[in-house]
């Protein structure tokens, strides 16, 4: 065989092709971004992860309003329980 021949070059670059396909398909096969020649990468979307991500969100929301408001609660409380007890039945009726 003739390594400096046309057809160790076009076996080369055959091979080399067929590397960079089988890559590709693998990688989008898996999920992975797919890279182009320019450096840019395309994933798949996946609209129940988009979805998951959405519910997750909204209830991380809901959750920290809630930490909030737990929050100021305890504040009263520790108030209440170390402030005099005069002024703790004065609080405390205001509330009601």
């Amino acid at each position: 065989m003739n390594w400096g021949g046309p057809g160790f070059v076009i076996a080369i670059i055959a091979i080399s092709t067929f590397g960079w396909l089988a890559s590709t398909w693998i990688r989008a096969k898996h999920g992975y971004p797919i890279e182009n020649e320019w450096s840019g990468t395309s994933s798949k979307g996946d609209p129940q992860a988009d979805r998951r991500i959405e519910l997750l969100t909204n209830e991380n929301e809901r959750l920290t309003g809630q930490i909030g408001r737990l929050e100021e609660r305890i504040a009263v409380l520790e108030r209440i329980a170390t402030d005099p007890a005069e002024r703790t039945a004065r609080d405390i009726d205001a509330l009601r």
